[in-house]
């Protein structure tokens, strides 16, 4: 069985892509990286194409991940086929996937899976700040894709 994620932020080019990658990484790294497909778009459409933002290109490559391939796509109402998880980088990312997303679909916000994030934590948007709120987004990241990882092992664990 394979697995498949969906990161969303807004416009793909900044947070969901640096999840996109580092969640790979991460099972990877735990041995699941032939099992699970992550994939990342955006609630919008403005930057469809477009590589990642240089600042998290820059932040990536820094702490030894590559985004260099990342093109941003818009998520649409028909592609909760297919995934497992949609995971929302913050409340009105998740807003927008739930107003698409058919009765009975579930989609949660990606900090959800940090063990020490308070409830209805979010990935805030690094876009018109500086290289800091891009360093703050890459810990966010990594944080819960641990917890993430985990919840994927489990789910291809009781496939069996």
């Amino acid at each position: 069985m394979t697995y498949r994620v969906c990161l969303v932020c807004m416009g793909n080019i900044c947070r969901s892509p640096m999840a996109e990658v580092v969640l790979r990484q991460t099972l990877a790294d735990r041995g699941l990286g032939d099992r699970v497909i992550v994939e990342s778009a955006g609630t919008g459409g403005w930057h469809v194409g477009d590589p990642m933002d240089e600042r998290a290109l820059e932040i990536l490559a820094a702490h030894g991940y590559d985004g260099s391939t990342h093109r941003a796509r818009q998520f649409t109402k028909d592609w909760f086929d297919r995934y497992d998880l949609v995971l929302a980088m913050d409340r009105d990312n998740l807003s927008n996937l739930r107003r698409l997303a058919s009765a009975g679909v579930e989609v949660q916000l990606f900090r959800s899976f940090d063990p020490v994030a308070p409830e209805g934590a979010e990935v805030p948007d690094p876009y018109y700040g500086g290289r800091e709120g891009f360093e703050e987004v890459l810990g966010l990241v990594e944080a819960a894709s641990e917890g993430i990882a985990k919840h994927i092992a489990d789910s291809l664990d009781e496939s069996h």
